[in-house]
């Protein structure tokens, strides 16, 4: 997390130094938003958040295209976060392929969106400055820190406990502050989303103000 919060200040301070300046980061996460939005709330900095959970237009009176021309025209800079699985309904057009695992190849939002802001401002004759950040898997391969290998040990031993006792098809995880055993088909085969009407994509709109934008629990 402290990665992608680092990415964003550095998008904000391009977006300050320039005219119109516009700071786009991609961020990973697949099919759901938490990274996104947890960084958004951890750098407020963050003036449109995208995620997967939560659709959104690109044209029209709701769209983003208007919505971060307004906010350009009122505060000549915007910082814009995407989810790499947000707004994968604009490529339907495209056939879909599939890695070696069978997991679906995600396309490309963060240059997609690029282009479309790019091309947007130039039609309105309106002159910005994009800068793009896609940190991918540095995020990812961040090395563990402290709390980390605390908590890793108190898994590994919690996992060699359960199979001395003959425990099999479960899976060891904190709960509560506590080690739980956790049956494999209460974890197979579900996906965590953000809940859009949870305390966290709250916490998200109301950093970011982006209430004018279309998304599914618009009120």
């Amino acid at each position: 997390m402290d990665v992608a919060v680092n990415v964003i200040g550095a998008a904000h301070n391009e977006a300050i130094s320039a005219p119109n300046g516009i700071g786009l980061v991609k961020l990973m996460g697949r099919h759901s938003g938490f990274i996104a939005a947890a960084a958004t709330m951890a750098m407020p900095d963050v003036n449109f958040t995208l995620i997967p959970e939560s659709d959104f237009d690109l044209e029209g009176p709701k769209g983003l295209l208007e919505a971060l021309k307004e906010r350009l025209v009122s505060r000549k800079h915007a910082v814009i976060v995407v989810a790499e699985g947000a707004g994968q309904r604009f490529f339907m057009d495209r056939p879909q392929e599939r890695d070696a695992s069978g997991n679906v190849r995600l396309h490309d939002i963060g240059l997609f969106l690029k282009e479309a802001i790019t091309s947007y401002f130039r039609e309105q004759n309106m002159e910005v400055n994009l800068k793009y950040f896609d940190p991918s898997y540095i995020i990812r391969s961040v090395p563990a820190n402290a709390n980390d290998h605390i908590l890793c040990g108190f898994l590994g031993r919690g996992a060699a406990h359960a199979g001395m006792a003959g425990k099999t098809k479960m899976l060891v995880g904190l709960c509560n502050n506590h080690l739980v055993h956790i049956p494999m088909e209460a974890t197979a085969g579900k996906q965590k989303q953000v809940d859009l009407s949870g305390g966290k994509w709250m916490g998200v709109l109301e950093t970011t103000g982006q209430t004018g934008l279309k998304n599914s629990n618009a009120v």
